[in-house]
């Protein structure tokens, strides 16, 4: 990143290796929704990676060396996956996975940071939620709860509790956009002083900004 103070690194180009995923969230902008009229599949090929990556070392003034391998479920394609992030990784890139937990992750290399989600009741996919990925969480991970209710909220604080994850990663809690107050979310937090990061969800905050100035 362009800073080593901070916990995630701030220079970092989201890699979207695929747009499919196992789970539904209702929530969630970008995955093949099935039967959608218009919808399509979309999965670079390694090549067309590796020549993003050779894009991204090619900017200056500063390099980019930093990479987050997203989607979709970028483990949806699990093998593939895991060697990209192997080759990335020895060609001396820093390399975050963003996954949604559902599926095994005991063989990601060690060098890569994973920011993994536990889905709350109101996604409608908390029964995928694969515990025993706790485990292999370390300090320079990160597990993230999107809340979109009291109940969300609740329900994030009591896994919080339950698996001690405060002593294991780092924690975000982060506000479905349009479902919940942020303002309100963001006092509950302090008055419970948890030991969370609030995130908000940027990437929906400026494409509604977008087509709002578009309209």
């Amino acid at each position: 990143g362009l800073c080593t103070n901070h916990l995630s690194h701030s220079g970092l180009a989201n890699v979207i290796v695929t747009n499919r995923c196992d789970l539904t969230c209702w929530y969630c902008f970008f995955y093949v929704k099935k039967g959608l009229e218009g919808a399509y599949m979309y999965e670079p090929t390694q090549d067309q990676v590796r020549a993003m990556m050779k894009t991204l070392r090619a900017e200056r003034p500063i390099p980019g060396n930093s990479m987050q391998i997203t989607g979709g479920e970028p483990m949806a394609q699990k093998q593939p996956c895991l060697d990209l992030m192997i080759e990335l990784c020895n060609r001396g890139y820093n390399i975050s996975l963003e996954t949604s937990g559902s599926i095994d992750l005991k063989e990601v290399d060690k060098r890569v940071s994973k920011v993994m989600d536990l889905k709350a009741p109101d996604s409608g996919e908390m029964a995928k939620n694969h515990y025993q990925n706790i485990q292999y969480l370390n300090h320079k991970d990160e597990v993230k709860f999107v809340v979109m209710s009291r109940r969300d909220y609740d329900w994030a604080k009591m896994q919080i509790d339950e698996f001690e994850l405060a002593s294991k990663t780092n924690i975000i809690i982060s506000p479905c956009f349009g479902e919940i107050d942020e303002t309100m979310l963001d006092e509950w937090i302090i008055q419970d002083n948890l030991p969370v990061r609030f995130q908000i969800q940027m990437h929906k905050k400026v494409h509604s900004y977008a087509r709002n100035k578009r309209l």
